[in-house]
């Protein structure tokens, strides 16, 4: 069975004419004629018959057109992605990042990629590390932001892009609010307010509290930069984030304070799967990131 078997097929389907089919298609009468006869000695069943001067589909002829105008259908949808993944001007970059990055960075990169490449589209996907890891492997997403950067990884590869310090933030009325730094054990004392066990912030608050000589005592867990920032606002206990989640401004504000001992910090990086080409326009945008962040 050809290609050209079944577009000639549909073609007369619609048609219910071969010498109308022919002129569209450009091609001898009876070369449709012959090709539909080909296709239904292949399958051993008539798929059309005549009525008048019209052809029309018999029961057996009605159900294969349903699922030959799927076939071409997906056919045709995947030429144009692969037309898409040749082209870097346009297609589709399929990114995922974690929520902490969204408020800043994620909108910045964008914005500006898209001033030189306004027809490039983007499908974007929030997730965890585990998940966005997932997603990279299964290859559901091209690109992913990440925190911390896997230094070594079985199925993915990629670059740092960066190295973001952790700061404590602290209701407004803490006592040590004013303050320009702090050491991590001056909060040994404080409830904390802490990223769920699947958030890798956590792990990394929990780790540096450890190397500072204590155990946080943990009395709110949350999913959302802003969930927790608005709980230490609100003066339920304390906490550390990144530089970037703290740059917007909101009616609920803690007080942000730079912590020295120890200098808290994340990795965070750009993966994608290992040992597999990116489409091209992914690639383009790859490629503007490193720049970008090489130039900050």
């Amino acid at each position: 069975m050809e290609l050209r078997q079944l577009q000639y097929f549909v073609k007369v389907a619609r048609k219910q004419h071969v010498t109308h089919a022919a002129e569209e298609l450009h091609v001898a009468q009876s070369a449709v004629s012959r090709q539909i006869r080909l296709l239904e000695e292949e399958l051993g069943v008539h798929l059309f018959v005549q009525k008048g001067r019209n052809l029309h589909l018999t029961s057996a002829g009605k159900l294969f057109l349903d699922r030959v105008e799927e076939v071409l259908t997906g056919l045709e949808r995947a030429v144009n992605e692969i037309h898409e993944f040749l082209d870097p001007e346009a297609g589709e970059i399929r990114i995922g990042f974690p929520h902490s990055l969204v408020l800043n960075i994620l909108p910045t990169v964008v914005a500006a990629f898209r001033k030189d490449h306004p027809n490039v589209k983007f499908r974007l996907r929030q997730g965890t590390y585990n998940s966005l890891i997932r997603d990279i492997t299964k290859g559901e997403i091209d690109l992913a932001f990440i925190s911390p950067f896997p230094e070594s990884h079985d199925y993915v590869t990629g670059e740092q892009l960066l190295t973001e310090e952790l700061f404590a933030i602290l209701p407004p009325d803490h006592i040590l609010a004013d303050y320009n730094t702090i050491r991590l054990d001056q909060l040994k004392d404080e409830a904390f307010v802490m990223f769920s066990e699947e958030y890798t912030l956590r792990a990394i608050v929990m780790k540096a509290c450890l190397k500072a000589g204590f155990v946080p005592r943990i009395e709110f867990e949350g999913e959302e930069t802003d969930t927790i920032r608005g709980l230490v606002a609100a003066g339920m206990g304390v906490s550390l984030l990144p530089e970037m989640a703290l740059s917007d401004i909101s009616m609920m504000n803690p007080a942000k304070v730079r912590v020295i001992e120890p200098q808290v910090t994340r990795t965070v990086g750009l993966i994608r799967r290992n040992d597999e080409q990116l489409p091209l326009v992914a690639e383009v945008f790859r490629r503007f990131l490193l720049e970008y962040f090489l130039l900050k």
